[in-house]
C-alpha cells in the first residue's frame, strides 16, 4: 500500500521528470515548479494510504497545506499519523474519518508543536477509544471543532470529575486477570462499553465550540453532560440519531455545583439538564427517542439556545395535530429559540400567532393538563375567547326537483357526486341511458334571469354549481 508521499505523487505528479524519449514534441508552458503546486486543501481520501513516508519530504512538499483530508484510508498507527501532522507547519483542518485508528495512542510525539494550529479535527467512524480522545485534545490547544460521530460510544468515559461522584449512576469496571472479562456490580444504568474501557479524568478544554456526536448509542443525558463539562464553552452540539430517552435533571456533585443557578434546579439533589451548557446556541436532537413535552419545556430553559432541531421524535407520531399546529406549539413553548428545525428566523408575528394558538389549544384541555407555559402566556395575552367554529362547507345532501317532460319528482341528492355519477343513477328513473342523457341545472333564485345551465362536464361535482335545496335539474334526451 502507498505512503502519503506516494499517493501525493500519484495524484499530482510531484517530483517526476519526463525522460527525453517519452515525448517526441516538447512544448514550453511557463508555470510554477511542480513541488509548489500542492494545494492548501489537500484531498487524498480513499487512496489506501497506510504510512506517512519520509518526514522531511512531507515537510518540504506539503509546507503550504492548511486542510488535509485523509478519510477512508488504511491508517492504523498513530505514530504514522503524527509523522504526517507534526511536519505540516500550517495545518488547521484534519479529516481522519473511516481509518481504523482505534488506539490506544501508545506514545505521544516528542515535539507536537507543529500541531498547535489545528482548529478542526474529524474522527468520524474511527472507533477511537476515549483515552486516546483525551490525549489528542490535550495536544491541540486551539481546537475549536471536533467530530466524533458514528464511533459506537454508548458511554462517555472522560470527565472533569472523579468517576465515583455519582454513586447511583456510575460503575468501576475492573479487569479480571483470569477471565479477561468485566466485573460489573449491579446498577441502574450500564456504564462500561462493550470492552473494558478505562475511565479518564481530564481537564476542561476551553477552546472547543462545536461538537458533532451523531449516531452514537448514548441513551442517558447524564453521559452528554460529561461532554458539557469537558467542553464548557460549547456553542454547537449535534446529537442526531442518538437514542437519548430524555433531557433530564442530573445528580448533583459537591464538586460541580458552586456556579449552578439554584433557582432553576429541580431539587436539592439534582441540577437542571442545561447546567453544563450555558453557552450552547445550537442543539440538534433529531431522530432521538425523546417522547414527552416535558423535555421541550426543559430545553426552553437552556439560557443561550437559539437554534434547535427536534425532527423525527416518537412524540410527534402520537401528537393529535397537523405539522403546522405542532410547529406553533413548539414555538410557543420555546420563547428564546429563533430558528426551529432548519427553518428561517421566527418572526414576531409568527411567535404571537403561535402563542395565541397555544392558549386556545389548551383552553380545550382540563386544567390539570395545562403546562406552566399556559399560565405565562395568559399573563401576556390574557385569557382568549374560543374561536367561533364556522363551517363553510356546503350541505352534503339537498332536495332537488328532477323534471323529465311532464313528470317532476323531488329527491335528495349528494352534492359531492359527479355529473356522470348522477346520470347513471337517473337511468332507472327515466329509462334513458346515461350516454344519451343531458342535464340542465336551474337555480331557483335566478330562474327568470339566466335560465337553465347545461351540466356538460362529467367529472364536475354538483356542489360546484352552488346547488341548494329547492333548485331544479331538467333531464333531456340527446337527439
Amino acid at each position: 500500500m502507498p505512503t502519503l508521499l506516494e499517493a501525493l505523487e500519484a495524484k499530482y505528479g510531484l517530483g517526476d521528470e519526463l525522460e527525453a524519449h517519452e515525448s517526441q514534441v516538447s512544448i514550453f508552458v511557463p508555470k510554477l515548479p511542480p513541488r509548489l503546486i500542492v494545494p492548501q486543501l489537500l484531498v487524498l481520501n480513499d487512496c489506501n494510504i497506510d504510512e506517512a513516508g519520509e518526514p522531511d519530504d512531507i515537510k518540504e512538499k506539503c509546507r503550504t497545506v492548511k486542510e488535509l483530508d485523509l478519510a477512508q484510508n488504511k491508517l492504523q498507527s498513530w505514530e504514522e499519523v503524527f509523522k504526517i501532522l507534526t511536519h505540516l507547519p500550517k495545518i488547521e483542518f484534519v479529516n481522519l474519518s473511516l481509518n481504523r485508528l482505534i488506539g490506544p495512542i501508545e506514545q505521544l510525539p516528542v515535539d507536537y508543536g507543529g500541531m498547535n494550529r489545528i482548529r478542526s479535527l474529524v474522527l468520524n467512524n474511527t472507533r477511537l477509544n476515549w483515552e486516546s480522545v483525551e490525549s489528542l485534545i490535550r495536544m491541540l490547544p486551539v481546537l475549536e471543532e471536533l467530530h466524533l460521530s458514528l464511533n459506537d460510544y454508548s458511554n462517555v468515559l472522560i470527565d472533569t470529575l472523579d468517576d465515583d461522584v455519582f454513586m447511583d449512576d456510575e460503575i468501576i469496571a475492573k479487569d479480571d486477570e483470569e477471565t479477561n472479562t468485566c466485573n460489573v456490580p449491579p446498577r441502574t444504568t450500564n456504564r462500561s462499553d462493550s470492552t473494558c474501557s478505562t475511565y479518564k479524568k481530564t481537564e476542561a478544554h476551553e477552546g472547543v465550540k462545536k461538537l458533532h456526536f451523531t449516531g452514537n448509542p448514548v441513551s442517558e443525558w447524564n453521559e452528554i453532560c460529561r461532554l458539557g463539562r469537558v467542553f464548557p464553552n460549547l456553542e454547537s452540539l449535534v446529537l442526531a440519531e442518538c437514542p437519548l430517552k430524555a433531557v433530564e435533571p442530573i445528580p448533583r456533585s459537591s464538586s460541580c455545583g458552586s456556579d449552578i443557578d439554584m433557582s432553576t434546579s429541580p431539587n436539592d439533589n439534582h441540577d437542571p439538564p442545561h447546567a453544563h451548557f450555558k453557552n450552547l446556541a445550537l442543539l440538534n436532537l433529531s431522530s432521538t427517542h425523546i417522547n414527552t413535552w416535558d423535555d421541550i419545556d426543559r430545553l426552553a430553559k437552556f439560557p443561550s439556545l437559539r437554534n434547535l432541531r427536534v425532527q423525527n421524535w416518537p412524540l410527534w407520531e402520537k401528537c393529535d395535530s397537523t405539522e403546522h399546529e405542532r410547529r406553533q406549539l413548539l414555538i410557543a413553548r420555546l420563547p428564546y429559540v429563533e430558528k426551529l428545525n432548519g427553518g428561517g428566523v421566527i418572526t414576531s408575528d409568527e411567535r404571537e400567532d403561535a402563542e395565541r394558538a397555544f392558549i386556545r389549544y389548551y383552553l380545550e384541555k382540563p386544567e390539570a393538563d395545562r403546562p406552566e407555559r399556559y399560565n405565562e402566556l395568559t399573563r401576556i395575552h390574557g385569557k382568549l375567547d374560543r374561536l367561533v367554529n364556522i363551517d363553510l362547507r356546503p350541505d352534503k345532501r339537498v332536495k332537488v326537483t328532477f323534471t323529465y317532460g311532464d313528470t317532476s319528482e323531488v329527491r335528495q341528492v349528494d352534492v359531492y357526486r359527479t355529473v356522470v355519477d348522477l346520470k347513471s343513477r337517473l337511468e332507472r328513473l327515466v329509462n334513458i341511458p346515461a350516454a344519451k342523457m343531458r342535464l340542465f341545472y336551474v337555480d331557483k333564485d335566478l330562474r327568470d334571469i339566466q335560465g337553465p345551465e347545461e351540466m356538460k362536464y362529467p367529472h364536475k361535482q354538483l356542489y360546484s354549481y352552488n346547488i341548494s335545496t329547492g333548485d331544479e335539474i331538467i333531464i333531456d334526451q340527446k337527439r
